[in-house]
This record gives C-alpha cells, sequence and structure tokens, in this order.
C-alpha cells in the first residue's frame, strides 16, 4: 500500500534507508546493494529525491556519496513514517524493523551494551579515529564475530573500540580526548541507555 502512495517500490525503500540511518552517507553501489534494486531505478529515484531536497549529495574522492536531509521542510513526519520504529522495505533488513534496529539488535547479543554508535567511515567524519563505539560490559569473542560479520555486510575494514561505563564517563568527566571527539563527531546513535550522548 505505501508503494502505491509514494509511486514506487525502489523510492520507499530508498526512503527506508536514508531515514533508518541518519548522518549516515551511502554511495550508489552500496545503496544498490542494501536495498537490492536494479542500479538505473536507483539512480533514478536519487535524482527525484535530490531534486525536491529529500536527500543531498556530496563528492569525496571522486564517489558521489547521498545522505538524508535533515533540514528539509517534512522530515520530522517523514522520519516518523520511515525511521527507526517504523516498517522498512529494505532487504536483507526483515519486516518490521529499521536498519538500523537490526545492528541494534545484534549489537545487544554481544553483551551489556550501554552506547553503541557509528562514525568514522559511516558517516565521513574521521575525527572520532573509530568507525563503531561501544560502551558497556561486551563479551569480547561475540564482539570479534559481530565485527566481522559487520565488515563483511560492509565490504570494508571497521575500526572499533570498547569501553566499559564507568570508564567512559570517567573518561568525559576529565574531557578525555578521545571521548571529546567521539561525542563531537558526526555520528549515527544506536543505542543510547541512559541518555549519556545527548
Amino acid at each position: 500500500m505505501i508503494e502505491q502512495l509514494f509511486g514506487s517500490k525502489t523510492r520507499v525503500k530508498l526512503l527506508h534507508l536514508f531515514y533508518g540511518n541518519p548522518n549516515r552517507q551511502f554511495y550508489v553501489r552500496e545503496i544498490t546493494r542494501k536495498i537490492d534494486e536494479q542500479i538505473n531505478s536507483v539512480r533514478r529515484e536519487l535524482a527525484n529525491l535530490l531534486s525536491i531536497g529529500l536527500i543531498k549529495s556530496d563528492t569525496t574522492n571522486n564517489r558521489l556519496y547521498y545522505e538524508v536531509n535533515q533540514d528539509y521542510q517534512f522530515y520530522t513526519p517523514l522520519s516518523a513514517i520511515f525511521g527507526q520504529g517504523a516498517m522498512p522495505a529494505p532487504t536483507p533488513v526483515q519486516e518490521g524493523e529499521s536498519p538500523a534496529a537490526v545492528v541494534s539488535h545484534d549489537i545487544r547479543t554481544v553483551g551489556n551494551v550501554d552506547i553503541a554508535v557509528y562514525t568514522g567511515q559511516f558517516t565521513r567524519d574521521n575525527r572520532a579515529g573509530v568507525d563503531v563505539f561501544l560502551v558497556g560490559d561486551v563479551n569480547h569473542a561475540k564482539i570479534q564475530r559481530f565485527m566481522t560479520d559487520l565488515e563483511l555486510q560492509e565490504g570494508k575494514e571497521l575500526r572499533y573500540t570498547m569501553m566499559s561505563l564507568k570508564d567512559f564517563k570517567y573518561r568525559q568527566q576529565i574531557n578525555d580526548r578521545f571521548v571529546a571527539n567521539i561525542l563531537a563527531a558526526k555520528k549515527q546513535i544506536l543505542i543510547d541507555k541512559h541518555g549519556l550522548l545527548q
């Protein structure tokens, strides 16, 4: 039904991908792989969304990246429809979960995770010096398996750091440079149990 309302299955999948992953940028082939649609229809719909200002683009190292435009006038209502917690269409995401929700569910299986953040390569902001940042009491073997799976899914090598909640709070208190850089960097927050990243 939502495809009929928005006129295109590819467009709906793109909206779920972008609104389910705010602050994250994607290039065309990555998008094509994630939503499992033909590259020509993806390019056509990206051009449509770009022309109305719903998404924006940026070129880095001769590669064109796209992300949701959070300044778009209807960002909030569209985010309520297509964002985290909404029912997404993209494969391999299961029905009823957003891409970020699926990943955060997977992250929760590695232990008691208080904070989980994508930054670095995911948001093209290397101030943090890492791509995945985790805080909590996690199982090292499970996090290693999770990162291996995530690297396969993303098709690239990823850097990650984890620390205890006590360590994070202490570092935040003393304005530790590494933690300060993560807080300042552009990021996609997957889990923030205690609202420490607000």
